[in-house]
Parts: C-alpha cells; sequence; structure tokens
C-alpha cells in the first residue's frame, strides 16, 4: 500500500522549510529512520529522517522547492510483496506495519543511525520517458541536475550529483554543472576542490551576459534591468531580517565605545600557544573576551536580563547562555553557549570554535539557536575596528569585537607601540542606564587590560 510524509513540524512553529538535497530517488529501498532529506528552516539544516520502511515511491518536491508544514513530501509503497497482492484479492485491507519498539523513529534535526556503509539499493523500474515523445524526452534532457528522474545520455536514469549544500552553492555562483564534474571525494561525492577545477578549465565566454530571471521586467526608472540580479528572501536571511526590524524597532537601542591596551593579553595569548598548555584547542582573542564577559555579567545582572513586556517585568537570569554571532552561507545565526560562566578559558575556546564548525555546516541544533542571554559578535575577523551591534531579539545586551591593532599609545607616561583593542556594547536602554553600560564596559575592559585579574574575580 501507498504511505504518505508529510513535512513535520520542525520546531518553534516555523511555517516552512527549503528543500536542501534528497537522500533517496524513486525506487530506493529504505529502511526506518533512514535519512531521506536535507531540509532549511529560518533556523539551520535539519535532517528528515523516514517513518516507514519501504520503497520510495514518488518524490513530490524538487531540491531548492519551499515546502509548508503539512503539504506532502514522499510517497512510500510499505508493502512489496506477494501477501499484499492476495490480501487485495480477498478484500482485506492492510495497514502499515507496525514499527519494532526496538527500533523507535528518530528525532526530526537528530539525524539516523547508519544501517550500512553501501548506498541504498535502488530495485529496478521502467524509466518515465519510455514511450514518450521525443519533444518530452527533449525536455527532461535539458531539465536541471536537480530534477527528480535524471536522464543520462543512453536514456536510462541515472544517479544525481552527490554534494554537500555549500559546494552546490559554489557550483552556482560559479556556473558549473555538477552533472559535468568528475566526483573525487569519499563515496563519490562533489567536492569545492571538484568544482573550482571544473570552473578553471572551463573555457571562457565572451557572450553577452545572461539576462537573470525577471529581468525583462522593468526597472523603477523606465530602462530594462538587464544588470539585476533577484535573491529570493528565505530561509535563514528571512528570519535575521524579520528578528533585526523587531530589535531595532522594539528595544532604544544605546552603543557605548571602549578602547583598551590589551598588549598584555596578547602576550599571555602568545605564550599560551607556545608553551603548548592548551593542547589542540587554539585561545584567541575572543575567547578571552568571553571568559571577561562571563566574569563580570554575575557583578551586572542588568545586562543578563529580558525586558518582559507583557509581564511588566524586567527578568535577570542567573546563568549566562552566551550567544555567538556567526556568519555562515545561509545567513547570520546565534548558536549559544549554555552555562558559560561555568567553563573555564580552554573550555570556551573549545565550544565557541564547535559552534563555528557546527552553524558553518548549517548542523546547529535548534535548541542551540534560542535561549542566549547575552551575545558576541566578532566584526574584528574582518579588520573592524568599532560598529554599532544590534541586539539579539529577548536580550538586553551585545558586546562587539573589533580587530586588534598595534598603535602608538600612551603608557607609563610615554608613547610606545601597544595592541589596542575597541569593544562595541549595544544595550537595551530601558532595562540598561547609561552608568550601568559604562561599568559592565569598564570591567571587561580592565580584565582585557590585564588578565591576571580574573584572580581576583573568579
Amino acid at each position: 500500500m501507498i504511505a504518505e510524509f508529510r513535512l513535520p513540524d520542525l520546531g518553534e512553529g516555523l511555517p516552512e522549510a527549503e528543500i536542501v538535497q534528497w537522500h533517496v530517488a524513486p525506487g530506493d529501498e529504505v529502511a526506518l529512520n533512514q535519512t531521506l532529506a536535507e531540509v532549511e528552516t529560518a533556523k539551520a539544516v535539519v535532517e528528515l529522517p523516514s517513518p516507514y520502511a519501504g520503497v520510495v515511491a514518488h518524490l513530490q518536491h524538487r531540491e531548492g522547492d519551499v515546502v509548508a508544514v503539512g503539504d506532502l513530501l514522499v510517497s512510500f509503497d510499505v508493502d512489496t510483496g506477494d501477501e499484499s497482492a492476495s490480501s487485495e484479492e480477498s478484500g482485506e485491507t492492510r495497514a502499515v506495519p507496525e514499527r519494532d519498539a526496538a527500533d523507535p523513529p528518530n528525532l526530526v534535526g537528530y539525524g539516523a543511525p547508519q544501517r550500512s556503509s553501501e548506498r541504498p539499493r535502488r530495485r529496478p523500474r521502467r524509466a518515465p520517458h519510455e514511450g514518450a515523445p521525443d519533444s518530452e524526452i527533449d525536455a527532461r534532457a535539458a531539465a536541471p541536475h536537480d530534477a527528480v528522474d535524471a536522464l543520462a545520455e543512453d536514456g536510462s536514469l541515472s544517479e544525481r550529483p552527490r554534494s554537500t549544500p555549500p559546494v552546490r552553492a559554489l557550483a552556482r555562483d560559479l556556473g558549473v554543472d555538477l552533472t559535468a564534474i568528475e566526483p573525487t571525494g569519499p563515496d563519490r561525492l562533489i567536492t569545492r576542490a571538484d568544482v573550482e577545477r571544473a570552473a578553471a578549465a572551463r573555457p571562457a565566454v565572451h557572450d553577452r551576459p545572461t539576462v537573470p530571471v525577471g529581468a525583462e521586467r522593468e526597472a523603477s526608472g523606465g530602462r530594462a534591468a538587464i544588470d539585476e540580479t533577484r535573491i529570493p528572501i528565505r530561509g535563514v536571511r528571512k528570519a535575521t531580517a524579520a528578528a533585526m526590524v523587531e530589535s531595532a524597532f522594539t528595544a532604544p537601542h544605546v552603543t557605548v565605545f571602549l578602547s583598551v591596551d590589551v598588549t598584555r593579553s596578547m602576550r599571555f595569548l602568545d605564550d599560551l600557544r607556545e608553551d603548548g598548555a592548551t593542547g589542540e584547542v587554539r585561545v584567541g582573542v575572543l575567547a578571552l573576551v568571553a571568559k571577561a564577559v562571563c566574569l563580570a555579567l554575575p557583578r551586572h545582572p542588568e545586562l543578563n536580563a529580558h525586558w518582559d513586556d507583557a509581564g511588566g517585568e524586567i527578568v535577570q537570569y542567573r546563568h549566562v547562555h552566551l550567544g555567538i554571532a556567526a556568519a555562515t552561507e545561509r545567513g547570520l545565526v546565534v548558536p549559544h553557549i549554555p552555562h558559560a560562566e561555568g567553563l573555564s578559558l580552554v573550555e570556551l575556546a573549545e565550544a565557541i570554535g564547535d559552534l563555528a564548525r557546527t552553524a558553518r555546516d548549517g548542523r546547529t541544533p535548534l535548541d542551540r539557536l534560542r535561549g542566549s542571554t547575552f551575545s558576541l559578535t566578532n566584526f574584528g575577523v574582518f579588520g573592524v575596528d568599532a560598529g554599532t551591534p544590534i541586539l539579539n531579539p529577548g536580550e538586553t545586551g551585545i558586546l562587539g569585537v573589533g580587530t586588534v591593532r598595534r598603535q602608538p599609545w600612551e603608557h607609563r607616561g610615554e608613547v610606545a607601540l601597544r595592541d589596542v583593542l575597541t569593544l562595541s556594547l549595544s544595550f537595551d536602554h530601558r532595562v540598561v542606564d547609561g552608568e550601568q553600560g559604562a561599568r559592565f564596559l569598564h570591567a571587561v575592559g580592565e580584565v582585557l587590560h590585564d588578565p591576571a585579574r580574573t584572580l581576583l574575580l573568579a
């Protein structure tokens, strides 16, 4: 019989998701909890495990489609044996097989256990274009590479190229057809190097530029918009935009700045790297700032708080759930480190590194994308000295970390070259007064000026 799988609620009432990559195709035999697809919500990329064991009958959508919660995704043939035919002839109705209690379905977003190192088996099937007119075959041959049924040169159905979302995005940017690439990665996975090599080997094209979709429409000035590129607003970018607008027009922002001589901190970090005291964990400026923030917040709880408009209260938190803003190919996300105040400097550095890697891969768990109480944003990695960061909705403070510059500075009554860092603190003026914000920022700056002060605060 045919069983249907509809897009489930992926958490926080998110209404839709974009299909990033299918892991199965029509005709594939799938096991219970096997990953069917990767989908991108407004928060992260999550895996969808199969709720059935059977054969994929039909995929209702293509990669890149935006699907609403509750819409049909996949149809399964969960009864492929002869027994089903006999039951139908006898008029009996056969129910979907019960799941094994020892093999429960996986939660969405937590991945599926690996059943085997082999690719899923595909049952033989007739190509849907058999007996079709030549025009239909030509149309299918010209379809994009992510069409549900890929057409090989010999007219048979072929496997879609396997790649990761960042690699596919790179291929789109470079105009590289993934079906023309010979994979070199494990299990015939197309890598970034494969795409870059294919782009470099492609002959230069001197034809006139391709007009983007929708460019035939007239621009507001009356001329044809042949120089426009229109990018759909969806996924993480759409959610980030909504959150920033909500924050900017709800909380009255104030930003204060402090430039700090961090020469001692930079020497401290250099010593840690040289003597190998931190092992393989690289402790950087951001980790040191995070530690300074975690030491200062308990003494300035008004910055680790939330304005509860509905309850008419200011809610102060006992623990520091430290958000770390991360720029990814899908947009800005702010995963957090829970109970950061209890972590050592090395543990904070390791946690920040793990958050950055999972965020770039789009694998941040949904529970890490909500619940932060204070955030850091590091625009210093882009060579920027200072900025006016916008509050993460629901928080009272966010600290921007600038780049460390070697510059002339007053030191012991003389002018000397020192390492200087500028901190930018934005806060909700409904919760925090200017004096309170300045005192907190000064406390963080004191630790960064002389990291030995942590012995007094710990």
